[in-house]
């Protein structure tokens, strides 16, 4: 398919933007069936109000002691009594 560059108003700041053709086949290749509704400024603004892990935030973790081998580790969830938790290398020899 033949794309070719399309300019498109951003829905956040009305700012005209555009979607090229490099972009519209890189769109269609990854599945996506929708065009853009915001510019690259509005697209990385709202990434970076949304937070959390993944957009610029570290994730929070939680000190705790491994359940099987007694030292102390980092896990990406807050540990609950009662409920074990291992450090990574005896999660990774659990899973084997």
């Amino acid at each position: 398919m033949d794309y070719e560059d399309k300019t498109l108003t951003c829905v956040e700041c009305g700012a005209e933007f555009v979607f090229s053709a490099d972009e519209q086949e890189l769109f269609a290749s990854r599945g996506f069936t929708n065009e853009p509704k915001r510019c690259l400024q509005c697209r990385e603004a709202r990434k970076q109000q949304r937070g959390g892990y993944g957009y610029g935030r570290p994730r929070q973790m939680y000190d705790a002691v491994c359940a099987s081998c007694g030292a102390q580790c980092q896990v990406p969830f807050e540990p609950r009594q009662g409920r074990p938790v291992y450090c990574s290398d005896c999660y990774s020899k659990m899973r084997r």
